[in-house]
């Protein structure tokens, strides 16, 4: 079994296709750890804000049948790919780490470079994962949160209920 962790996004009716994600993944994958949800705003493009968070599962699916399972649940969730790259989107999962892989497998850049280039994606994985190490530079996620500069990505945690239970509160 593999262990995996996955960046969500939404800025496209973000509650109900983040909920749609995660009830997707649920279904396919079973036990799921969830961080909070954050709201950020997009990047590379001007939009709506995003609710971003990361989960993580394991797995027994090769690299390439997850990759091309989490594509089929963003597609069943109205992902349009002929978009350009920076714009909205209804449904986002990325795979951040599949094990400790590391290089272009199967068509997969591991681990993902927004992990450190992105608040929305290193803030929640170090709060999910404050003590598991990326692959490449070896210090854990709290450190690499701990050492980004937080004015760079403003992120702001939000109240988020999935299956009529609490997933993030508001900070006090």
């Amino acid at each position: 079994m593999a262990q995996v962790y996955v960046s969500i996004g939404s800025n496209t009716e973000r509650e109900r296709y983040i909920a749609n994600g995660l009830d997707a993944l649920q279904a396919r994958f079973d036990k799921l750890e969830l961080s909070s949800v954050y709201e950020s705003d997009p990047v590379g493009f001007e939009g709506d804000r995003f609710y971003n968070l990361v989960a993580s599962f394991s797995t027994e699916l090769e690299l390439a049948d997850l990759s091309k399972t989490l594509k089929s649940i963003e597609d069943d969730n109205g992902r349009c790919r002929q978009d350009p790259k920076f714009s909205g989107r209804t449904l986002d999962i990325d795979i951040l780490t599949y094990d400790a892989l590391i290089g272009d497998i199967d068509g997969v850049i591991l681990p993902r470079g927004e992990i450190t280039e992105n608040a929305f994606v290193l803030q929640p994985l170090a709060e999910l994962a404050p003590k598991e190490r990326h692959p490449v530079l070896a210090e854990t996620y709290q450190q690499l949160w701990l050492d980004y500069d937080k004015t760079r990505q403003p992120l702001e945690r939000v109240s988020f209920i999935w299956q009529d239970e609490e997933i993030s509160e508001l900070e006090d």
